[in-house]
Protein backbone atom coordinates (compact mmCIF):
# COMPACT_ATOMS: atom_id res chain seq x y z
CA UNK A 1 0.00 0.00 0.00
CA UNK A 2 1.11 3.45 -1.12
CA UNK A 3 2.26 5.86 1.89
CA UNK A 4 0.32 9.07 1.86
CA UNK A 5 3.37 11.47 2.69
CA UNK A 6 0.27 14.26 3.08
CA UNK A 7 0.20 13.17 6.49
CA UNK A 8 3.96 14.22 6.97
CA UNK A 9 3.21 17.58 5.46
CA UNK A 10 2.93 20.73 7.71
CA UNK A 11 0.28 23.72 6.00
CA UNK A 12 1.51 27.36 7.46
CA UNK A 13 -0.65 29.65 6.47
CA UNK A 14 0.76 33.73 6.14
CA UNK A 15 4.18 32.48 5.80
CA UNK A 16 6.31 33.49 4.97
CA UNK A 17 3.63 36.46 3.63
CA UNK A 18 0.19 36.93 4.37
CA UNK A 19 -1.74 34.83 1.74
CA UNK A 20 1.25 32.13 0.88
CA UNK A 21 0.50 28.31 2.26
CA UNK A 22 3.79 27.07 3.28
CA UNK A 23 3.84 23.56 2.76
CA UNK A 24 6.48 22.38 5.03
CA UNK A 25 8.65 19.08 4.74
CA UNK A 26 9.88 19.47 8.32
CA UNK A 27 7.92 16.48 9.22
CA UNK A 28 8.46 14.14 6.67
CA UNK A 29 12.13 14.28 7.43
CA UNK A 30 11.44 14.04 10.87
CA UNK A 31 9.86 10.55 10.32
CA UNK A 32 12.98 8.24 9.65
CA UNK A 33 10.54 5.76 7.81
CA UNK A 34 8.77 8.24 5.69
CA UNK A 35 11.50 9.65 4.53
CA UNK A 36 12.94 6.73 3.54
CA UNK A 37 9.84 5.52 1.57
CA UNK A 38 9.81 9.06 0.24
CA UNK A 39 13.37 8.31 -0.92
CA UNK A 40 12.37 4.96 -1.99
CA UNK A 41 9.46 5.86 -4.22
CA UNK A 42 12.44 8.70 -6.26
CA UNK A 43 15.04 6.36 -6.39
CA UNK A 44 12.45 3.36 -8.23
CA UNK A 45 11.99 6.40 -10.48
CA UNK A 46 15.06 7.29 -10.99
CA UNK A 47 16.20 4.11 -11.91
CA UNK A 48 13.57 4.04 -14.90
CA UNK A 49 14.93 6.65 -16.10
CA UNK A 50 18.59 4.92 -15.90
CA UNK A 51 19.86 8.10 -13.77
CA UNK A 52 23.37 8.38 -13.55
CA UNK A 53 23.54 11.70 -11.52
CA UNK A 54 21.84 13.65 -9.03
CA UNK A 55 21.62 17.30 -9.73
CA UNK A 56 19.34 19.76 -6.74
CA UNK A 57 19.73 23.10 -5.88
CA UNK A 58 20.24 25.00 -2.69
CA UNK A 59 19.15 24.03 -0.40
CA UNK A 60 16.32 21.79 -0.04
CA UNK A 61 17.24 20.09 -3.48
CA UNK A 62 20.30 19.00 -1.33
CA UNK A 63 18.02 17.13 1.24
CA UNK A 64 15.85 15.04 -1.15
CA UNK A 65 18.62 14.54 -4.06
CA UNK A 66 21.20 13.26 -1.56
CA UNK A 67 19.63 10.40 -0.09
CA UNK A 68 18.57 9.31 -3.78
CA UNK A 69 22.38 9.90 -4.78
CA UNK A 70 23.43 7.80 -1.79
CA UNK A 71 21.33 5.05 -2.45
CA UNK A 72 21.62 4.55 -5.92
CA UNK A 73 25.37 4.63 -5.66
CA UNK A 74 25.91 7.49 -7.73
CA UNK A 75 26.79 10.61 -7.49
CA UNK A 76 25.19 14.14 -6.81
CA UNK A 77 26.27 17.60 -7.35
CA UNK A 78 25.09 21.02 -6.33
CA UNK A 79 24.14 23.53 -7.76
CA UNK A 80 24.98 26.76 -5.64
CA UNK A 81 24.23 30.34 -5.55
CA UNK A 82 26.77 32.91 -5.96
CA UNK A 83 30.13 32.58 -4.28
CA UNK A 84 29.36 29.23 -2.73
CA UNK A 85 31.33 26.82 -5.38
CA UNK A 86 35.86 27.46 -5.14
CA UNK A 87 36.49 26.38 -8.54
CA UNK A 88 34.92 27.44 -12.05
CA UNK A 89 31.42 27.50 -12.46
CA UNK A 90 28.67 27.92 -15.29
CA UNK A 91 25.86 30.31 -14.18
CA UNK A 92 22.16 29.86 -15.10
CA UNK A 93 19.66 33.40 -14.12
CA UNK A 94 15.92 33.25 -13.29
CA UNK A 95 13.50 35.54 -12.34
CA UNK A 96 12.19 35.24 -9.29
CA UNK A 97 8.73 37.88 -8.26
CA UNK A 98 10.83 41.10 -7.83
CA UNK A 99 14.09 40.62 -9.68
CA UNK A 100 16.78 37.86 -10.73
CA UNK A 101 18.68 35.30 -9.16
CA UNK A 102 21.35 32.67 -10.08
CA UNK A 103 22.57 29.17 -9.92
CA UNK A 104 25.87 27.82 -10.07
CA UNK A 105 27.44 24.18 -11.15
CA UNK A 106 31.03 23.23 -11.18
CA UNK A 107 32.25 22.88 -14.86
CA UNK A 108 33.01 19.44 -14.19
CA UNK A 109 30.17 18.14 -11.82
CA UNK A 110 28.26 16.80 -15.15
CA UNK A 111 30.19 15.02 -18.19
CA UNK A 112 28.75 15.30 -21.68
CA UNK A 113 25.75 13.11 -22.35
CA UNK A 114 25.20 12.09 -18.89
CA UNK A 115 21.84 11.55 -17.66
CA UNK A 116 21.14 13.45 -15.00
CA UNK A 117 17.85 13.36 -12.44
CA UNK A 118 16.89 17.28 -11.31
CA UNK A 119 15.66 16.85 -7.95
CA UNK A 120 13.79 19.32 -5.53
CA UNK A 121 11.52 19.64 -2.20
CA UNK A 122 8.75 21.45 -4.40
CA UNK A 123 7.86 22.29 -7.95
CA UNK A 124 6.35 25.77 -7.34
CA UNK A 125 6.93 28.30 -10.64
CA UNK A 126 9.54 26.23 -11.73
CA UNK A 127 12.02 29.00 -12.15
CA UNK A 128 14.34 27.08 -10.03
CA UNK A 129 14.62 23.82 -11.41
CA UNK A 130 14.36 25.65 -15.02
CA UNK A 131 17.93 27.26 -14.29
CA UNK A 132 18.95 23.69 -12.88
CA UNK A 133 18.16 22.26 -16.42
CA UNK A 134 19.60 25.01 -18.00
CA UNK A 135 22.99 24.29 -16.28
CA UNK A 136 23.05 20.35 -16.80
CA UNK A 137 22.45 21.19 -20.39
CA UNK A 138 25.06 23.95 -20.65
CA UNK A 139 27.80 21.42 -19.27
CA UNK A 140 26.30 19.05 -21.94
CA UNK A 141 24.17 16.56 -19.65
CA UNK A 142 20.63 14.71 -20.54
CA UNK A 143 17.60 15.84 -17.97
CA UNK A 144 15.85 12.31 -18.46
CA UNK A 145 13.77 13.52 -15.34
CA UNK A 146 12.77 15.81 -12.62
CA UNK A 147 11.51 14.82 -9.08
CA UNK A 148 9.42 16.87 -6.16
CA UNK A 149 8.35 15.69 -3.02
CA UNK A 150 5.54 18.45 -3.58
CA UNK A 151 4.12 19.78 -6.85
CA UNK A 152 1.91 23.17 -5.80
CA UNK A 153 -0.30 22.80 -9.46
CA UNK A 154 -1.46 26.11 -8.94
CA UNK A 155 1.57 27.84 -9.44
CA UNK A 156 1.83 25.93 -12.71
CA UNK A 157 5.76 25.17 -12.56
CA UNK A 158 5.03 22.19 -14.90
CA UNK A 159 4.25 24.22 -17.20
CA UNK A 160 7.74 26.03 -17.97
CA UNK A 161 9.19 22.13 -18.10
CA UNK A 162 7.33 21.33 -20.69
CA UNK A 163 9.57 18.45 -22.84
CA UNK A 164 10.70 17.08 -19.42
CA UNK A 165 9.11 14.36 -17.19
CA UNK A 166 8.04 15.68 -14.11
CA UNK A 167 7.30 13.13 -10.84
CA UNK A 168 6.03 14.50 -7.48
CA UNK A 169 4.77 12.53 -4.49
CA UNK A 170 2.33 14.92 -3.48
CA UNK A 171 0.10 17.44 -5.48
CA UNK A 172 -1.66 20.77 -3.62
Amino acid sequence: MATDFTKYIASVPDYPEKGIMFRDISPLMADGEAFHAATDEIVAYAKDKGVEMVVGPEARGFIVGCPVAYQMGIGFAPARKQGKLPRPTVKASYDLEYGTSALYLHKDAIKPGQKVLVTDDLLATGGTIGATIQLVEDLGGIVVGTAFLIELEELHGRDKLKGYDVFSLMTY
